[in-house]
């Protein structure tokens, strides 16, 4: 295998390497707003099964335009 071609694959797989570290890095960001997104919207439904609870019978009205 002549140097050229070895340094060329060398090359290759260091900036593969650092794709594959950018690529993990983002993934773990995501999975981190994942969790604080799953966090939110079920704080979100306890404090909507809250007020519906605390709400009672709500009248059904037709809106004013019918």
């Amino acid at each position: 295998m002549s140097d050229d071609r070895l340094t060329a694959l060398e090359e290759l797989t260091a900036h593969q390497a650092k794709t594959i570290d950018e690529l993990s890095e983002q993934v773990t960001e995501q999975w981190k707003v994942i969790d604080r997104m799953k966090r939110m919207l079920e704080r979100l439904g306890e404090r909507l099964e809250t007020m519906e609870s605390g709400a009672g019978e709500v009248p059904v009205t037709k809106p004013p335009h019918y």
